[in-house]
């Protein structure tokens, strides 16, 4: 039976607000479907870890990105996993992404109204349906979409997927651009920040790079900068 609360349980309310954020994101293409998120952790204006992984893959197909109550995030990342595992063994089959999202949704509603906060998004891909991206919140909500981006540096990451977003990229194009989406936002976001994680998924399944430190492309991007600074410069110069 899916995880429900007990009918006696008592809401332990926290004796001050702890404010947290982050960044993530995911948007389908043409080969496949992109996730990516950053790395910190944060505990009001305290950097409690700087490499969490916001990333979980559930199966071979399937993986999901967490914005929210880190300890809330795992536990739900955990039960869905193991439901999924139930329903493959009992069914010889798959769960659907569509059906995992209905699961997940039926599973939370009953703690709307409580002090749960889960927002998990669903990439993943369908041998029937293909690429899918479906959005889940901790209130029951269920939303399905091309891209999104959850936390308190997505504004800043819509606003580079916004521009740079096709459905032709190749998939070196749509690397570079959740990189550049999640970049951007960790250096505006206070609460994002420190490393990026990447998954692609595809019909073979998901597949992750190597886990790339910002601070690196923050320099690179100091050093690009000054560089047209200076180009610029001197071609006024020499047309002045």
């Amino acid at each position: 039976m899916p995880y429900s609360p007990a009918n006696n349980s008592v809401t332990v309310r926290r004796p001050f607000p702890l404010s947290h954020g982050t960044t993530t994101l995911a948007f389908i293409f043409q080969g496949g479907v992109i996730a990516a998120a950053d790395t910190r952790a944060s505990a009001g204006g305290l950097v409690a870890c700087p490499a969490v992984h916001k990333i979980t893959p559930i199966h071979s197909h399937l993986v999901v990105t967490s914005s929210g109550s880190g300890a809330d995030c795992m536990l739900w990342e955990r039960i869905l996993a193991r439901e999924i595992r139930l329903y493959q063994l009992r069914h010889r089959r798959c769960l659907s992404i569509s059906g995992t999202a209905k699961l997940l949704s039926f599973m939370l509603h009953p703690f709307k109204g409580t002090e749960l906060c889960v927002a998990l998004t669903l990439c993943g891909w369908d041998k029937e349906a293909g690429p899918k991206l479906i959005y889940v919140c901790s209130d029951g909500a269920r939303l399905q979409g091309d891209v999104f981006s959850v936390g308190s540096g997505s504004p800043y990451a819509y606003g580079v997927l916004d521009g740079g977003l096709r459905w032709s990229l190749s998939k070196e194009e749509a690397v570079s651009l959740a990189r550049e989406a999640v970049f951007r936002a960790t250096h505006r976001d206070a609460y994002s920040g420190n490393s990026v994680d990447l998954f692609h998924i595809t019909a073979q399944g998901w597949s992750q790079r190597k886990r790339e430190d910002l601070r690196e492309e923050y320099y690179r991007d100091m050093k690009r900068r000054e560089k047209t600074v200076e180009e610029r410069r001197r071609a006024s110069e020499g047309s002045g």
